[in-house]
């Protein structure tokens, strides 16, 4: 049974650091990992992804220069390291897994992703 556990989450201020991770099991890793957010009130988005064949990365201009995914392949554990954090960036944070046989064409889009976390809370005060 695959499963993906985020934690890391809290309250921080502008400016701030946080790192989150998403712990894996049950799961052969295939094309994509992914974080995507999602604030109150609004749509779920793509914010970073990993190929894990390559090892490239993708992010939304938002957090560009700001968050890097990254994965520990020895403990199944992917991250999202973020810095300089924003109010804006206040949401719920989610990792998500594409199905590992087929190929991630569009790393931010949900339908990419069959598996998900559920959830870590970032808040960034002003």
């Amino acid at each position: 049974q695959v499963q993906l556990v985020d934690s890391g989450g809290g309250t921080v201020q502008a400016g701030g650091s946080l790192r989150l991770s998403c712990v894996v099991s049950g799961y052969t890793f295939g094309s994509c990992m992914g974080w995507f957010r999602q604030a109150l009130g609004k749509e779920r988005e793509g914010i970073a992804a990993l190929f894990v064949g390559s090892g490239s990365t993708y992010y939304v201009d938002s957090v560009k220069g700001r968050f890097t995914i990254s994965r520990d392949a020895v403990k199944n554990i992917v991250y999202l390291q973020m810095n300089s954090l924003k109010p804006e960036d206040t949401a719920m944070y989610y990792c998500a897994a594409t199905n590992p046989f087929l190929e991630c064409r569009s790393p931010h889009s949900l339908r990419e992703y069959n598996y998900w976390g559920q959830g870590t809370q970032v808040t960034v005060s002003s």
